[in-house]
């Protein structure tokens, strides 16, 4: 490719798609809120995420535009930062909207993150991108506000796809580093139950995938990224345990998990919330992944 846009790509996902890109892109572009600069074939550029301004000439003659703008979930819920947490999302899809509109030559592709949070609690049904049943709450209203800002944008030039992903698990961010540091001091039990479902993809397939819908023109609309099949906390947790040889875990029951949220300033909605989600589009349209099995994917990043 000549010319990737990624909003907001100084983040762990971003630096993943950086690294998978940059061999063979001519130019990535970075919008960031950091300072101007430039290494390699790679363009930092700043922006606010909230107004037009000259950033908005680096969407021409694009290949592809990615966003993954929004101030991180791991917070305490608070109305202050739930406002933030909506309104960065909304706002920052909002206008790069306006600026993909003013472009005499717009991006070809426009993926737009979102989140497999958008479906409901799910100890019974996978929830796939046709069949699934879309749930209620704080998490899922802003879900839901964000794929509407995303879809509302005009763009007969520009095709659109969402990308509802879940947990990515990587080498140098993400969930998996305080995972594994919980597991090495004997804290890798189950959490809660340990019933509920969680869906996950490797950092390797989350930019492979994001890849393969660039290069897949019938792909649009909203579409999982994760692996094929979920796993539950509890075996996702002794696989960990397998994985870095660490005998034993200690459970934490729910209201342990209460009073450490509380402590570390998170919710517990990140771990309780079953995430029964499966890539029925990217299947279907052939994709291959890489890291299919839970436990050979931790091996590769522990």
């Amino acid at each position: 490719m000549k010319k990737i846009v990624i909003a907001a790509g100084t983040g762990f996902l971003g630096k993943v798609l950086i690294q998978y890109f940059q061999a063979t892109t001519d130019q990535i572009i970075i919008l960031t809120r950091g300072n101007q600069n430039t290494k390699n074939n790679i363009k930092f550029v700043h922006w606010d995420a909230q107004n037009i301004d000259t950033w908005a000439k680096e969407l021409e003659e694009t290949d592809v535009l990615i966003n993954m703008t929004g101030k991180s979930v791991d917070c305490r819920y608070t109305e202050k930062n739930k406002k933030l947490i909506l309104d960065s999302r909304v706002n920052s899809t909002i206008v790069l909207g306006e600026a993909v509109k003013s472009c005499k030559t717009p991006p070809k592709v426009w993926i737009n993150s979102s989140t497999a949070t958008i479906y409901r609690h799910s100890l019974d049904k996978e929830m796939d991108e046709i069949h699934g049943e879309i749930g209620t709450g704080f998490s899922v209203n802003v879900a839901k506000a964000w794929e509407k800002a995303f879809f509302d944008q005009v763009t007969p030039s520009t095709r659109k796809v969402a990308v509802r992903t879940s947990i990515v698990l990587g080498k140098n961010g993400g969930a998996l580093k305080p995972i594994l540091n919980l597991t090495k001091i004997g804290m890798g039990g189950k959490q809660g139950t340990g019933n509920q479902k969680i869906s996950w993809i490797h950092e390797t397939d989350f930019a492979r995938s994001l890849d393969f819908i660039i290069n897949n023109k019938s792909i649009e609309g909203a579409i999982n990224i994760v692996a094929p099949k979920p796993t539950t906390n509890a075996i996702f947790m002794k696989t960990m345990r397998e994985v870095t040889k660490i005998p034993f875990g200690i459970p934490s029951p729910k209201l342990l998990l209460e009073l450490g949220a509380r402590i570390i300033n998170t919710e517990t909605e990140l771990v309780l919330k079953s995430r029964n989600v499966v890539p029925k589009k990217l299947e279907e349209h052939g994709f291959q992944f890489s890291f299919s099995d839970l436990k050979k994917a931790l091996q590769s990043l522990v």
